[in-house]
């Protein structure tokens, strides 16, 4: 791996290249959002199949070519299993890729959306915090990493909500998801969100659309 370059993050998509190849875009924690080709990861006994999914945060070695990143080897650490095997969460989970796709770019510092990405995933697998409060957060959340947060809207809201809306703008991503909130607060918090997210991520998101429609 002399001629390799290590980089840590999270598979945000795959999709096939030719016959057993497969293209995948990872968020790292050194480059921001890269490609990068892993040559035989759709051959069965492949060692690049699984950690080539997404969902799965590794440590991966690349050789940097001129115009793409191939592969070199994967350490995978947390595929997120119990994501993959609940229907609803992995949904939820292919939602904040998609969102984290759409507003991160190569060779950006993307260190604090990754560290959101990774605790926003765990929390999805934990029963003691609403999958809907999930998704506000990590909505209000990434808009405020990418330097584009509005402000609180105009309109009545709860005193609860405006606290809440000050611990998510405010708290560094370990952090963020030790909170509950009643019912009231949770709509709020949510129309807030969608506000927000179609205020400064206008774009149509495909697995959105599903989480609608469950």
């Amino acid at each position: 791996m002399q001629d390799c370059v290590e980089v840590t993050g999270i598979v945000l998509k795959a999709e096939p290249i030719g016959e057993y190849d497969k293209r995948v875009v990872i968020l790292t924690k050194e480059r921001g959002k890269i490609a990068a080709f892993a040559k035989g990861a759709r051959r069965m006994n492949s060692k690049f199949m699984a950690p080539t999914s997404p969902f799965t945060f590794a440590t991966f070695w690349l050789y940097e070519g001129k115009t793409s990143y191939n592969i070199c080897e994967v350490s995978a650490v947390n595929y997120f299993e119990a994501l993959r095997q609940d229907y609803e969460g992995a949904y939820y989970g292919m939602y904040f890729m998609e969102l984290c796709d759409y507003c991160t770019r190569e060779n950006n510092d993307e260190k604090e959306i990754l560290k959101l990405l990774y605790q926003s995933l765990r929390a999805l697998t934990h029963n003691s915090i609403s999958k809907r409060l999930v998704k506000a957060v990590f909505e209000i959340k990434i808009v405020v990493l990418n330097g584009e947060f509005p402000g609180m809207p105009t309109g009545v809201f709860e005193d609860a909500t405006h606290y809440a809306m000050s611990f998510i703008v405010q708290t560094p991503a370990e952090k963020l998801y030790t909170f509950t909130v009643r019912e009231s607060v949770l709509q709020e918090l949510e129309k807030i969100a969608v506000k927000i997210r179609k205020d400064c991520m206008p774009g149509r998101f495909k697995t959105l659309e599903i989480l609608q429609s469950l």
